[in-house]
């Protein structure tokens, strides 16, 4: 490395046996999970499994090897250097769902990739992060074969390159040549998730080989957010973007997120407590701080529909006790402006909520978890297709969207009446700004656009109205039913997994869609001819696992190979749905 790091810089994993953790996954009884139970949800694992073996088929077929198979022309795309994503981002899920002819065939066409060779002049960090090496981890740490722990060394060596900058923050943008050389160069606009999501994948590899030089670089990581956390504008919070020219510093920008660029910096503070056996308080700090200046700024109730609402159909339930995910602008410190836009990647923050409320034992974090969560699943049986958009907008409760700190969290316990006028006010001035942004003649109003106008209350115009395969919706559900035991979640997820596969099913695999919200119901939806490696890697393992007996026991026909079960205490998850195996105290 042109910029190694001193030896009596290295830092060495914490010392002593994993702490005893408070249990996370509810302690389901037999009483509860009785022959009919467990007969409805092996009918639905089977679908799912059934989903998958189809997808995985079709790739092989027509893809294999490439990064990603396109499901309506039958052709292999190569968007991650063409290491073949979606062969190594699927090896747990071929393991969980007890493919293990499959696995085995995969395992040794991993055995042959050489990270030397490439489709493209770079790669992005981040994603070859959580992806690839996440995939070798977590497959080594299922199967124990050992050409996917050498496979694991060989990415992550190369993966730590990255940091060979000035001051050993990550280069995203990963040049391959100039890796070579030690030319990367930090970005003084990085993303927050880039930032705050190698800590899994690192501090797993140090836990495996013994060697601190991965921990320590993302120890340095942790230490630049645990001193910037107080400094940016809203406090406990950072910003969509980071400067890491100057050393993790939080950049004026003014967009604070749960969403895209930011997600799972958060969703690893937790996670990395729990991987590192509860050694680290820091991350328990960190994490509680970032939630709760979240619940302050970023969660908002929806107005929806009541019985007082005309076309509220007599004897229909209350409206849901939902919570929604938004943004923030911020300007001034402690002061922030509620932007009510919600994104499907935001998604994940119901199990973020949930997770962390059982861990350190705040119990209002595993409510607002729920709430989140029912969100989530709310808004996709909300649209004609059964499923939500990548990013839309909606009508939150209130007219007060300004927040300040010492407030209390009342935007989050109100509920507030149906306000139809206020709803196509809204509505209005949204296709207003839509006919503008467009350069369009026409006047806007309540029947010039019909994709506005024929939105479900009370959202208010799509920003994005494609469904991606994605699984945050699924993801949060599953760990709620694993925490709570509520058996509706099990009803809520077979629904979404209907609906999805009726929308995306293609003759040969699955695709992503271009609208969520058609007209006539009845209609098919348009392909966008898309099937990333996250449709095997985690949307359809978290509806296999949510289906899967509670201890999370293998599949039948799986061989024999009975595995430990994948619960909420024995594994966490990164945020490409990879298993890492969590250190337990009998382990120490």
């Amino acid at each position: 490395m042109k910029n190694p790091i001193p030896e009596s810089s290295l830092v060495q994993l914490p010392k002593g046996p994993p702490r005893e953790l408070p249990r996370i996954q509810y302690a389901f009884t037999t009483d509860e999970l009785g022959k009919a139970h467990n007969e409805t949800q092996w009918y639905r694992r089977d679908a799912v499994r059934k989903a998958a073996q189809k997808s995985w088929k079709s790739y092989r077929a027509f893809a294999w090897r490439h990064d990603e198979l396109a499901p309506q022309s039958l052709t292999g795309k190569d968007s991650f250097a063409g290491w073949g994503a979606t062969l190594v981002d699927s090896l747990d899920t071929l393991w969980i769902m007890g493919l293990r002819e499959e696995f085995d065939e995969a395992v040794r066409a991993v055995g042959a990739i050489d990270w030397n060779k490439s489709s493209s002049p770079h790669c992005s960090l981040f994603e070859t992060n959580i992806r690839y090496l996440g995939g070798l981890l977590s497959a080594y740490d299922l199967s124990g074969r050992e050409i996917l722990f050498k496979k694991a060394v060989e990415l992550g060596d190369m993966l730590f390159a990255g940091f060979d900058t000035p001051n050993h923050l990550p280069a995203n943008s990963y040049d391959f040549k100039k890796a070579k050389i030690g030319e990367l160069s930090a970005s003084s606009r990085q993303s927050l998730a880039v930032l705050g999501s190698m800590s899994m994948e690192f501090t797993r590899l140090s836990q495996l080989t013994g060697d601190p030089k991965y921990y320590s670089i993302v120890e340095q990581l942790k230490k630049g957010l645990e001193k910037t956390q107080e400094q940016t504008n809203l406090p406990g919070l950072w910003p969509k973007y980071i400067d890491l020219i100057e050393g993790t510093r939080p950049r004026s920008d003014t967009l604070f997120t749960l969403g895209a660029q930011a997600d799972s910096a958060y969703e690893y503070l937790s996670k990395t407590y729990l991987l590192l056996g509860g050694l680290d308080p820091s991350y328990e700090l960190m994490h509680v701080k970032a939630m709760d200046a979240a619940v302050k700024h970023l969660l908002f109730r929806p107005m929806l529909p009541s019985g007082d609402d005309d076309t509220y159909e007599a004897g229909s339930p209350p409206p849901p006790d939902i919570l929604f995910s938004g943004n923030a602008v911020s300007t001034q410190r402690d002061k922030s402006h509620l932007q009510p836009r919600v994104q499907h990647l935001g998604c994940f923050a119901g199990g973020m909520f949930a997770l962390g409320g059982k861990l350190f034992d705040r119990p209002d974090h595993v409510q607002i978890g729920e709430q989140l969560a029912r969100g989530c699943a709310w808004a996709y049986e909300a649209f004609s297709t059964g499923i939500m958009p990548e990013v839309s907008e909606l009508v939150p409760c209130g007219e007060k969207v300004e927040r300040e700190a010492g407030e209390d969290d009342d935007h989050l316990t109100q509920k507030c009446p149906w306000n139809e006028a206020k709803w196509r006010q809204k509505k209005k001035k949204a296709a207003a700004a839509a006919a503008a942004a467009m350069n369009t003649r026409f006047a806007a109003s309540d029947t010039t656009n019909s994709q506005t106008t024929t939105l479900p209350k009370p959202f208010t115009k799509l920003l994005d109205p494609h469904y991606l395969l994605r699984p945050e919706a699924i993801e949060s559900l599953f760990v709620l039913y694993r925490i709570t035991g509520k058996k509706d979640l099990l009803d809520i997820a077979w629904r979404m997994f209907q609906s999805i596969t009726k929308a995306t099913e293609t003759k040969f695999a699955f695709s992503a869609i271009e609208h969520v919200h058609i007209q006539n119901p009845g209609q098919p939806t348009t392909k966008t001819d898309s099937m990333e490696s996250f449709w095997m890697a985690e949307t359809l393992k978290y509806f296999y696992l949510i289906f899967s007996p509670e201890d999370g026991g293998a599949a039948e026909g799986s061989g024999g190979e009975e595995e430990e079960g994948l619960t909420l205490d024995g594994w966490v998850f990164n945020t490409e749905a990879h298993p890492f195996r969590v250190p337990r105290p009998i382990d120490g």
